[in-house]
């Protein structure tokens, strides 16, 4: 099937991927290669199955051996299914101003062809956009705020943590030489406008062409009018030859004799395109002659006024024409249908347009007819057609149902329908699957704007909130986490209840702690304890206040500014006054005394002489009080505490296991963004700990599973990060190195930000590179890590068991022993992390090979911290016997390498047991 269409088998691949509403980045992902690459793929495949854009590629998915059809001369725009007529000097005249401008507006009134005339000049300039040309309708966008999601949508980004969604758009296309097309910007212009400032500023090389009934106002904007179709040659015109086209494919083709009554129809319409095409589809039932007498005196009123406003009042008197020539059912399901801002099937417009007079089999053969005389376009789709309006066509709905009263009526019952659709998406048995995202992108747009509706009106702001809350949910489900964070936090202020609002903010604060977003984590814990004090529940206020000022602790790497360490201690002071009682609050109170006072989390900001017993002791207090409460979350909030104080006092062992038992119990809880921010939290610990104690092969599990979660899918980086760390330090070479280009690639896409924790990962793969003796990518890795934001003290750890292996490595025993010849307990508690055990245990190898004098002390005070650990214990044997000259016994220690999933150590044995001197 792939041979018939030219389809690669890579790209049969990544077709599925597509067809599973999956962005770039997941897809990368999932195949592992670079996001680049999966560009490439899609705007091929754009391509080569003709579809009009990215979710029109989802849908031929499922189908795709009926691809070929048609050519398109860019991927990335819409196909048209009628021909593209006339107007050569505008086409030239845009060209012209696109190549000579980075932002040019497409400007004139609505039917006038500024759609057809843009896609024509972005499909003629495709060749000079390596990068891709890509189309973005916004007449679904009714939030001016949701501009950028509308194009991350189109060119396949998703949101990356750390960053919202419009920051994540801009730096993805921030080095792409790219064509950007949006269309229909004019209801939107507030949220247009300071997205394109950003995008031209950010993104150099990627220019925009705009369509609009009115200019942009940003700067450097090239506004080219879009004038009505030419008139000139009389029955040779453009309108006359848009006439002629149109005329024929409805089946009626004019006579040449024909041509001048023809021209005359156009002249009467001003050459308005929208016009000119609803005239012909009249043709079949009134011929050229009726319909040159009905518009005789349909358009009298044209006479005097300027042109321009001429052109709008021919479009408007076309569509009164076109609308009262339509019985009256139809011109009710007309008006009805306008409600709806997304292409919609015939089921939904039974359930919003069906009622009164329009039965559920009126609405699909009313909908027929409509779409027979171009009041609606019909198009085929998965699980049956769509339908929908163009945009000119769809307000003058919207006027027409606002004029007849029904409005309200009919928003309420589209509000209902979206409610219905929400709740139906909730129950989905199998949810986020390929077929699910799916049915969310069909709906979205018009939740969205119900939503809008709603929010605007008083009397419906509970629905409104019961839509923000479900829309959340799914937004969250969807990965659109951004949106979701968005989304609850509109829920708190439609809530007509406090209590309901504090519900709706700590939900929002969870989202935004899976985002990576300290800050708004914070602000939105305290909106919460607002809510609640206004709402008279002093023990939920006393929570959200103790969530806050742990967050500040706990999640302190995720801030862009801390707040200064007295505002935590003070909001723990206020929890404390407001109440306890309850088990739950006391178990939050207990969390907050453990990060606050204690540092459990070893935050950056916290206290430099907290002792490791009084640590220890508060975090065991935060998890039996949370183990009263019962609540899972809490209880794994709690064992983060824990397992951080156990692995500050050296209990690597015991954070391990803490970090297991975590884990475990958190797979049974239900996702929501409160359970998702804690198992992506627990399962670092878990590759961390497991790490600690040299259990590769569970460490490089949970690796796995977070480089597979969603939530990681558009910073392949930080996915990748912990995969990176186990593979080096099992000396996996080969896999190192590989998913070092595809870290550095995502890392790059992401605008390079800067992220301390990944320092160690990127200090990992530098020394496999000098392992292989390729110090020049060593130094480059090192860099890498430096802009990444690796600080000494954070450094200290891996930096000397990194820096020790590669000196021990190239025979440079003294270098070797000199970077670890600190004893442990004068290292900062960075060290007692992950890498102790790694630590002591090359320092005893280095002294036994220096043949120090505290060799053989050094390998038995080893012993006791590293008990247990295969890896290290292996390397304490080895040391022992380089002391001992047995080189049996050296390379007998290459087997214990092997188990334990360390083939760079265990090559290491054979290779000392060979060296002279052991």
């Amino acid at each position: 099937m792939a041979t018939q269409t030219g389809i690669s088998g890579r790209e049969a691949e990544v077709l599925s991927l597509v067809g599973e509403h999956l962005s770039n980045a997941e897809i990368a992902g999932r195949l592992f290669i670079s996001v680049r690459t999966v560009e490439t793929h899609v705007s091929s495949l754009l391509r080569k199955l003709g579809a009009a854009d990215r979710r029109a590629l989802a849908q031929l998915a499922a189908e795709w051996s009926r691809a070929g059809r048609g050519g398109r001369a860019a991927p990335g725009l819409p196909s048209p299914v009628t021909r593209f007529v006339g107007r050569t000097r505008e086409q030239a005249g845009l060209a012209a101003a696109l190549r000579e401008h980075r932002q040019v507006s497409a400007v004139g009134p609505g039917g006038v062809g500024k759609t057809r005339l843009a896609l024509a000049v972005a499909a003629q300039a495709a060749g000079d956009f390596p990068d891709g040309v890509w189309f973005i309708d916004l007449v679904p966008i009714t939030d001016p705020a949701m501009v950028g999601s509308a194009v991350a949508g189109a060119v396949g980004v998703g949101e990356q943590q750390g960053r919202g969604l419009d920051e994540s758009v801009l730096a993805a296309l921030a080095d792409r030489h790219a064509l950007l097309v949006l269309d229909n910007c004019e209801h939107v212009r507030d949220g247009v406008a300071p997205f394109l400032e950003r995008l031209l500023a950010a993104c150099p090389r990627v220019s925009v062409l705009a369509t609009s009934r009115a200019r942009l106002v940003v700067p450097f904007e090239r506004v080219h009018p879009v004038p009505p179709l030419s008139l000139t040659g009389d029955g040779e015109s453009e309108a006359v030859a848009l006439f002629l086209e149109r005329a024929a494919a409805v089946g009626w083709p004019v006579a040449a004799e024909q041509h001048e009554q023809a021209a005359e129809i156009c002249r009467r319409l001003d050459g308005v395109a929208l016009a000119i095409e609803l005239a012909a589809a009249r043709l079949p039932t009134l011929g050229l002659d009726g319909l040159a007498a009905v518009l005789g005196d349909q358009l009298r009123l044209l006479t005097g006024g300027a042109r321009a406003d001429d052109r709008h009042r021919s479009v408007r008197a076309m569509l009164d024409w076109s609308y009262d020539l339509l019985d009256e059912a139809d011109r009710t399901l007309l008006r009805r249908v306008a409600v709806f801002v997304a292409p919609f099937t015939a089921d939904a417009a039974a359930r919003v347009a069906g009622t009164g007079e329009l039965d559920a089999f009126a609405v699909m053969d009313g909908l027929a007819r409509l779409a027979e005389q171009s009041l609606l376009v019909a198009a085929p789709a998965t699980g049956g057609t769509r339908y929908r309006a163009l945009e000119t066509i769809r307000q003058y709905g919207v006027e027409r149902l606002a004029g007849a009263g029904e409005l309200p009526g009919v928003r309420l019952r589209h509000l209902q329908w979206c409610g219905a659709s929400a709740a139906g998406l909730a129950e989905d048995p199998r949810p986020a699957d390929g077929t699910w995202r799916a049915r969310f992108d069909a709906i979205a747009d018009d939740l969205r704007a119900a939503l809008g509706w709603a929010a605007g009106a008083a009397e419906h702001r509970a629905d409104g909130y019961r839509l923000a809350i479900a829309l959340a949910e799914l937004a969250f489900t969807r990965n659109l986490v951004g949106e979701a964070q968005q989304r609850y936090e509109q829920a708190g202020g439609l809530a007509g209840d406090d209590a309901l609002a504090a519900a709706a903010l700590s939900r929002a604060a969870a989202v935004a702690g899976c985002r990576l977003l300290g800050d708004d984590m914070y602000r939105l814990h305290r909106a919460a304890a607002g809510a609640a004090v206004r709402a008279g529940d002093k023990a939920g206020a006393a929570r959200a206040m103790a969530a806050a000022a742990t967050t500040a602790y706990r999640f302190s790497g995720t801030f862009t500014r801390l707040p200064p360490d007295e505002e935590p201690a003070a909001l723990l002071a206020e929890a404390r006054e407001l109440g306890g009682g309850d088990p739950l609050t006391e178990a939050a109170l207990a969390l907050a005394e453990a990060a606050v006072v204690s540092d459990a989390f070893g935050s950056d900001q916290g206290p430099s002489d907290n002792a490791v017993a009084a640590t220890l002791a508060a975090a065991e207090r935060a998890v039996e009080l949370a183990r009263r409460a019962g609540d899972p979350l809490a209880v794994s909030a709690a064992l983060d505490s824990l397992a951080g104080a156990r692995s500050w006092a050296g209990d690597s062992f015991g954070a391990a296991a803490t970090a297991r038992s975590r884990i475990e119990m958190l797979c049974a809880v239900p996702v929501a963004p409160a359970s998702m921010l804690e198992l992506t939290d627990a399962l670092v610990s878990g590759v961390d700990t497991s790490l600690g104690v040299g259990d590769l092969a569970t460490a490089r599990g949970w690796a796995r599973r977070l480089a597979e979660l969603p939530l990681l899918a558009e910073v392949g980086h930080l996915g990748l990060s912990w995969l990176l760390t186990v593979d080096a330090l099992a000396g996996e070479a080969d896999a190192v190195l590989d998913a070092g280009g595809r870290f550095l690639e995502a890392w790059e896409r992401t605008g390079r930000l800067r992220a301390a924790r990944l320092g160690a990962p990127a200090a990992a793969v530098a020394m496999i590179h000098a392992l292989r003796g390729d110090d020049s990518s060593r130094a480059r890795w090192l860099a890498v890590a430096d802009r990444l934001g690796a600080t000494p003290e954070r450094a200290v750890g891996y930096g000397a068991v990194f820096d020790a292996t590669v000196l021990l490595h190239r025979g440079e025993v003294a270098s070797a022993l000199a970077r670890v010849e600190a004893e442990p307990e004068a290292v900062w508690k960075w060290v007692t992390w992950i890498w102790l055990h790694w630590y002591v245990g090359l320092r005893a190898e280095a002294a036994a090979l220096a043949g120090h004098p505290q060799a053989r002390a050094r390998i038995e005070s080893a012993r006791k911290v590293v008990a247990g650990n295969p890896i290290a214990a292996a390397q304490l044997d080895r040391a022992e016997a380089i002391l001992d000259g047995d080189r049996d016994r050296v390379r007998a220690t290459a087997e214990a390498f092997a188990a334990a999933g360390c083939p760079y150590q265990a090559a290491r044995s054979h290779a000392l047991a060979d060296l002279d001197g052991v």
